[in-house]
Order: structure tokens, then sequence, then C-alpha cells
């Protein structure tokens, strides 16, 4: 009995220690989670991803067209004379219409919507890596202002208890009253920087979890890491990775080969339709239906903007005798003249859309290179904000050998320390500003979060093959 007891203690232990991890592990957040979360709450990007299923759904039923089209009719005539017999005539048939040939028209229909839902999911990936930008962004944000406010209240103790020893000399006779209200003055300043700061946080909080769809913050994990150094490649590296991966030129690649696959839609528009057609029928004046009949036919249609003709031939048997046959021909002069300069808009469109990939794709490689000149520049930024700290905290340390001579005032030193409380904010606001210019950058080069310090690894081993792959690329797709 004791040794079952000990087993369920024992369990219960485990179950509460496993439910208090996953608690532990569902209240903090990460970039990654923040992101997803921020995915999963926006209800833009759900009706936008329903509906991309929907049209996916729509033109899997488009194979419909390939097979046959099968109808069914019934009917009854009934004649009632007051000369000659009655006549009750029902009629039951069954046809059939089904496409042979059409110079693959309608497999360039279904290429052209495919590639336009293409198009579609790639704006839809767009669309979630904005929202999931817009979540790191906002952490990021988030995580800054909470830094910020921790070196102003870490500040602010400081200046208080300088203010308490200020007084005492005041009281002592040691120091200016003078002195004591600009201490004042400054401490008033500290708190309602504070107080504003502390504002504008809850707001970014606020509108964060609003953005992840959450009730309470979970803790952030992240922080903002002012001693990280930057990993960039080189400009050419990063300018052939975004020529490759930018999704702006990927959609333009989508868009010249779908007007190329509207041009030779067009062209062929030309070729003739041709169909066959079968029917089969039962018929008589009471049932059992005694007399049947079936045809065979072949439709041969060719439309242009100049004539439209259509050809059709079908011979047929009722038993046991009959057999019938039936040529018919029809013509439609001019049915649309002004069709004859679709060709040749389609063929503008596609040189339109050509030129402005060329001019995407250079402005890529320039743009690209100036992104990782940015980075550079802030890293640099970083590197004299992070040594101008230093250097004021050396001063500090030296104001306070100066005020323990007698050369300089409490009040100055405490007019120090807030411009070295501005240092580090500096420092704060430079990494900060480093992260979003590499994150511009990754995005710009369609790398995810954190993926640029990889990429700069792999190209410092071996730039050239990154060059060389961007060389072998065809840059606008011509066939």
């Amino acid at each position: 009995m004791r040794n079952k007891f000990a087993v369920f203690l024992c369990f219960c232990a485990f179950y509460c220690s496993s439910a208090a991890g996953t608690n532990i592990a569902a209240d903090t957040l990460t970039f990654a989670q923040a992101a997803d979360l921020a995915l999963a709450a926006s209800a833009d990007f759900r009706q936008a991803r329903a509906m991309l299923g929907l049209r996916e759904g729509a033109w899997m039923l488009g194979l419909r067209a390939y097979f046959p089209r099968i109808g069914l009719s019934a009917s009854e005539n009934d004649r009632l004379q007051k000369i000659g017999a009655d006549s009750f005539i029902k009629n039951y048939s069954i046809n059939m219409d089904q496409l042979i040939w059409d110079g693959g028209k309608t497999s360039m229909s279904r290429r052209l919507e495919r590639m336009e839902l293409n198009l579609v999911s790639s704006g839809l990936h767009r669309m979630a890596s904005e929202i999931t930008e817009s979540a790191i962004a906002a952490y990021r944000n988030v995580l800054s202002s909470r830094a910020i406010l921790e070196i102003k209240e870490s500040a602010l103790t400081v200046l208080e208890e300088q203010r308490k020893i200020l007084k005492e000399e005041v009281d002592l006779g040691l120091a200016l009253q003078l002195d004591l209200a600009g201490a004042d003055i400054n401490l008033s300043d500290a708190k309602l920087e504070i107080n504003s700061l502390r504002l504008d946080l809850l707001e970014m909080e606020r509108l964060f979890m609003e953005l992840l769809g959450l009730n309470v913050l979970p803790v952030l994990t992240e922080s903002v890491d002012t001693s990280r150094s930057a990993a960039l490649p080189a400009a050419a590296a990063a300018g052939s990775l975004a020529q490759l991966r930018n999704p702006d030129l990927a959609e333009g690649r989508f868009s010249i080969t779908k007007k190329q696959t509207e041009l030779k839609y067009i062209s062929n528009s030309w070729l003739p339709n041709l169909r066959m057609t079968g029917s089969f029928g039962l018929s008589g004046q009471q049932y059992p239906l005694t007399r049947y009949n079936w045809s065979v036919g072949i439709n041969v249609e060719f439309s242009n903007p100049w004539f439209q003709n259509k050809l059709g031939a079908q011979a047929g048997w009722e038993p046991p005798h009959d057999r019938t046959a039936m040529v018919q021909n029809s013509l439609d002069p001019l049915p649309d003249p002004a069709a004859s300069f679709g060709k040749k808009q389609a063929m503008l469109a596609l040189a339109v859309e050509r030129e402005k990939y060329n001019i995407i794709f250079e402005r890529t490689g320039r743009t690209a290179a100036n992104a990782v000149e940015k980075c550079a520049l802030a890293e640099q930024k970083r590197i004299l904000a992070l040594e101008a700290a230093k250097i004021g905290h050396e001063r500090c340390r030296l104001e306070e050998l100066r005020l323990n001579l007698g050369q300089i005032t409490r009040l100055k030193l405490m007019e120090t320390l807030i411009e070295q409380t501005q240092r580090e904010i500096a420092v704060i606001e430079a990494a900060t500003a480093l992260l979003e210019a590499e994150r511009q950058l990754e995005r710009f080069m369609d790398l995810k979060p954190g993926e640029l310090a990889s990429f700069a690894a792999a190209v410092s081993a071996d730039i050239s093959a990154d060059v060389s792959a961007a060389a072998e690329w065809d840059r606008i797709p011509n066939n």
C-alpha cells in the first residue's frame, strides 16, 4: 500500500513539474514565436489564404474541360386528333461532346490561370513577410524602449543619491542653495522623461499585444545586444544574391513568363477546334420503347478576327432500315476586326515587362550594395557610440575625483552623469538601428531573420562561387 502511495506521489510531482515547465515555456516569447502569432492573428492574411485555397480548388476542377460533356434529355409529345389516330410519342436521348484538339488553347488557358495563382501566392508570401516584419519591428521597439527606460531609471537613482548628498552639503554650508535648485530641476526633468517613456512603452506594448492577438504580454526572451558586431557580406555577393532571390525580381520573372504565354495563346488563336459528337436515343409510343437511333459527328471551327467558320458532318442509323447523314457549314465574316491588334498589344506588353525587369534588375544590384554600405555605417556608429560611452564612463570617474578635490561642484557632476546617460541611450539606439539595417538587407535578399551572418560566412569562404553563380543566371526568360 505504501509503495502504491509513493508511486502516486511521484506521478503527481512529475505532472506538476511538467505543467509548470509548460506554463513557463508558454509565458516566454521569441522573435520567431512573435512572427507566428502575428500571422495567426491576422484576419486579412487568413482571408487571403482562404481565397487562394478556393481559387486553387476551382483551378483543379477546371480539368473538366478535357473530359466529354454528357447531356441527358427526355420528352413526351402527346397529340389528340379529331381526325386520325392519337399519338403519344416518348423520346429519351443521351448526347456526348468531346474536345479532340484545339491547338493547345485549353492547356495554355489553364497555364495562364496557374501563373495567375502563382502571382497571388507570391503576393500572399509577401503579405506574410510584411506581417512578420511588423511583429519583429514592434518586438524590437519594445526591447529598445525597455532598455532605455532601465538606463534612465538607474540614472535617476544615482541622481537622487547625489541630490541627498548635495542637500546635506547645503545644510552644512558647503554648497549653494542655487546648486540644490539646479539639482531639483534636473531631477524633475529626468522624472518627466521617465514618465513620458513609460506611457510610450505602455502604448507600444498594447499595440504589440493587439498585433499578436494576446491579452497578456509574455516575457520577452530576446534582448538588444550592444556588443554584437555585424557580419556583412561583400557588396558584389549581396547584389548577386539579391538579383537571384529578390521578391520584386521573382514577381517580374513570373510576369514575363505570363506575358509570353499570353502572346503564344493569341498567336495560336487561329488554329481550328476539333470536336467529336455522338448521340443515342430511344423512342416509341408505349413502354417498353422499341425504336432506337444513334449518330456520330465531327465539328470543326475556325475563328479569327476576319472570319468565323463552323463545319459539321454527322452520320447515323435508325434501325432497321433508315440511315442518316448531314453536312452543315456556316460562315460569319468580320466577326471582330479590332481583335487583329491583339497580338501586337501582347508583344508590346511583353516588351514593357522586359524593360521593367531590366530596370529593376540593375537597380536591385545597386540597392543591395547601398544596403551593405548602410549596415557598415550603422556598425561604425555602434562602435563609436560604445567608445563614447566608455570614454564618458571614464570622464565620470575623473569628475568624481575632481569633486573630491574640490575642483567642481556636485551639480556639475550630476550634469556629467546626465550626459553619460544620453551616451548609453545612444548605444542602445545605435544597436537597434544596426538590427533594422541588417533586417532590411535580409529582406531585400529574401533571407530569414538571422541568416545574414551565415550568408556572410559562406561568402567569405568562397566569394567567387556566388559571383559566378549570379553570372550564370538567365536574367530574362527568352523562351
